[in-house]
């Protein structure tokens, strides 16, 4: 017999009884019926229950084991009588009767209880995260991250693309966060950068000819948690393709991330191949969001024109100062109480808005406080725009353009959740498409890239020499899910000529370009295929397959909202010696200055 197990936790079934058997694990529970000890012994497989009687010499040391003790244990498998089966555990039909028991490592009292979902603060739970992922519900998780990263794999492999490492140790690249830089020993001033993402190389591999490649790569970024992002790092499926137009893109990837949504989704419906394709400017009118949630199945209306010149005028003077009127209809509404209107005119002021006009259509005119400035021929252009009918209501946000977008983004997110309108138990995707190639900063008012740098522009030269900057779109896409964006993505620029010239417009310099990107410069001069690809982010993918709100919670060694990991202690001090072979001085903020100085 094997010294330490013969069987797991979760491997015993009513076919095993009379057979004489060992188990190692942790001492998840323990029930002290006077003459009967009950414990259930747990580990990465399963629980199985284990009976002591009190006439054995081993009840006083099991009496004295504490919770998350490791154990093995040697006895013969019985089944239990009909009323003590345990439908809820699948080796509920049998229990283990003890008659050998080994102490392998006795627990000390626990900061959290492993066999709860009881909440704990954060920073019990991630100092002392190795207790956290024993429990149930986040040890799943990982084994969740664990089969979805596999059938990624898999999938892809079958569609041809080849899995290959890029460095971890390169030179910084603007992609829109912080580089983590990490100084050279033997070439004193001089840094390595960790990669945001392994963007430049993996251009570099389509030059070198293989293709289609993939990994699933680690990527850096010196920037602030959120919930469906993690500080410091994280992993994305990225994937790179030759030869390829955009929806060559969408074909390739849509088939792996719906078949792996279906493998895990646990019943719950998923958008079938090809996903909705809405430009970015639909988008944002649409929905009030470059990351649109389909399964609210409001639409947000332009109706501008409908009180231009009318007879309300809060809404006419703003229109003729160049401010928009978008309408957000609530399904429905018409039946809710007065207090719902009047909460979500607070809810809107507290967004900083002066509140939310409204009407309410039924019996074929309108009601509400602003129905009186609505006449007969605006009301029907109203309907006509909106598609509203009798038992709705419409609501209005009318501010400058980019203002009113993201306020009606935010009306029609609250009316779905209010008015039970988002589809439960399905993901639904879409392309968002089509971006701005720049942007302005509204602080410098300098013109940047608003979002790869490494994108080709639609019109390509002809249009970066010719159009005005803020009018050219990109051949850059995300995909999103559920509201949630899982990777940006594009079709890059190949060209050396439109590149020196996409990134002047930006304001480097043509020496600075060489100087940053000179490695894929040179290399594009030397014949680089049409090529584009995207990165969908690991982590956000097995949160919503696993119903979290919190990317940490499926991430093994999270860091915290301030980017340290409270169980290793990083990032921490190091010693001068270490300092001075890396010709470092530290030039430290003093602790009333403001600086963010943490030990």
């Amino acid at each position: 017999m094997h010294s330490l197990r013969t069987h797991t936790c979760g491997e015993l079934r009513r076919e095993h009884a009379g057979a004489t058997v060992r188990l190692s694990g942790w001492v998840h529970r323990k029930r002290d019926h006077g003459n009967l000890l009950f414990l259930d012994v747990r580990d990465h497989y399963g629980i199985t229950q284990c009976v002591l009687d009190g006439s054995s010499p081993l009840f006083r040391t099991a009496e004295g084991l504490r919770l998350e003790s490791v154990i093995t244990l040697t006895g013969r498998v019985v089944p239990r009588a009909p009323a003590a089966v345990n439908p809820r555990l699948p080796t509920g039909e049998i229990e283990l009767t003890v008659a050998e028991l080994v102490v392998q490592s006795m627990a000390e009292p626990l900061p959290l209880q492993v066999n709860s979902e009881a909440e704990f603060p954060e920073e019990t739970r991630l100092r002392h995260r190795f207790l956290d992922l024993r429990r149930e519900k986040l040890h799943r998780n990982i084994v969740l991250r664990s089969r979805v990263i596999a059938s990624i794999r898999r999938r892809m492999i079958e569609a041809g693309f080849t899995e290959l490492q890029t460095p971890i140790l390169t030179s910084s690249s603007p992609e829109g966060a912080r580089d983590y830089l990490v100084p050279s020993r033997v070439h004193p001033g001089k840094f390595y950068a960790l990669p945001q993402a392994p963007q430049q190389f993996k251009q570099l591999l389509m030059t070198a000819g293989f293709d289609r490649y993939f990994q699933i790569a680690p990527c850096f970024r010196d920037e602030d948690g959120r919930a469906d992002r993690s500080p410091g790092e994280f992993y994305q499926l990225d994937f790179e393709m030759s030869f390829v137009t955009q929806e060559d893109v969408f074909a390739a990837i849509e088939p792996v991330l719906h078949g792996v949504f279906e493998e895990f989704a646990g019943g719950a419906t998923v958008t079938p191949a090809p996903f909705p394709r809405i430009p970015f400017a639909e988008a944002m009118t649409a929905y009030g969001s470059d990351k649109p949630d389909l399964r609210n199945p409001i639409r947000i209306a332009d109706v501008t024109d409908v009180f231009r010149g009318s007879e309300f005028a809060a809404f006419a003077t703003a229109v003729a100062g160049g401010a928009v009127v978008r309408a957000v209809p609530g399904p429905g509404a018409a039946r809710q109480p007065r207090s719902f209107f009047d909460k979500l005119g607070q809810w809107a002021r507290e967004q900083g808005a002066p509140g939310l006009g409204y009407v309410v259509l039924a019996d074929g005119g309108a009601r509400g406080p602003i129905a009186k400035f609505v006449d007969g021929a605006r009301l029907a252009q109203l309907i006509a725009a909106t598609g509203a009918r009798d038992g709705d209501a419409l609501f209005f946000v009318c501010d400058q353009k980019g203002v009113a977008e993201k306020l009606a983004g935010r009306v029609r997110t609250r009316l779905g959740d209010e008015l039970g309108l988002v589809e439960a138990n399905a993901f639904r995707f879409c392309w968002v498409t089509d971006f701005p190639m720049y942007e302005l900063n509204e602080d410098t008012k300098r013109i940047e890239f608003s979002h790869n740098p490494f994108s080709m522009p639609q019109g390509g030269l002809e249009a970066l020499e010719g159009a005005d900057p803020l009018t050219i779109k990109a051949y850059q896409y995300d995909i999103v899910c559920n509201g949630v964006e899982l990777s940006s993505g594009a079709i890059r620029n190949h060209r050396p000529d439109i590149m020196y010239r996409a990134f002047a417009i930006a304001g480097y310099r043509r020496e600075e370009v060489e100087a940053r990107f000179g490695g894929m410069l040179n290399a594009f001069k030397y014949g680089a295929p049409p090529h584009g690809g995207s990165a969908p982010g690991i982590d956000r993918i097995v949160m919503l397959l696993a119903g979290e709100t919190n990317i940490r919670e499926v991430i093994a060694f999270p860091m915290n909202q301030q980017a340290q990991d409270l169980l290793m202690q990083a990032p921490g001090p190091v010693s001068p010696e270490r300092l001075k072979e890396l010709h470092l001085k530290l030039d430290l903020p003093s602790p009333d200055s403001g600086g963010n100085s943490r030990s």
